[in-house]
């Protein structure tokens, strides 16, 4: 794994599928002194909260075969919805010049969905990325885990 560096202006974007901080690192790479820019916090309740109808069923067109259809998860699906308002977070930081690098914590499965949807510009500018979910961690916490990963 390469080294994990968080230098001084750069930002940090901690996220999950709900909740999402940037900070920039007002300190040193050693010595972090994160300091919020922005929150974004998604309402986005369980899945028996948001959907009310049983799985619809599927008729064929020749005969008399139907099958249920597949229930949809909507705390997914608005996760990832979620996901891809951080990736154009991102992108237009990266596109107005906001930042020179980005480091993107986030859990394995958000992370992905982060990654797909950065523009080429944005990718050129993540200096690493933490596959951890920090979101409800203090802010000393989130700094200790940046400088024990490196």
């Amino acid at each position: 794994m390469d080294r994990l560096v968080v230098r001084n202006d750069a930002w940090v974007m901690v996220g999950d599928g709900r909740k999402s901080l940037f900070f920039i690192n007002k300190g040193s790479p050693d010595l972090l002194d994160l300091r919020v820019l922005e929150t974004r916090v998604d309402d986005n309740p369980a899945t028996r909260d948001q959907g009310s109808d049983r799985p619809g069923r599927a008729f064929a067109s020749v005969g008399g075969a139907r099958s249920a259809v597949g229930d949809t998860d909507w705390h997914v699906l608005e996760e990832e919805l979620f996901a891809r308002a951080i990736a154009e977070r991102i992108n237009a930081g990266a596109e107005s010049g906001e930042f020179s690098e980005i480091i993107i914590v986030a859990p394995p499965r958000t992370l992905g969905e982060i990654r797909k949807d950065l523009s080429k510009k944005a990718r050129g500018l993540v200096a690493g990325e933490l596959g951890k979910d920090l979101t409800r961690h203090p802010l000393v916490e989130i700094e200790k885990a940046l400088t024990l990963s490196s």
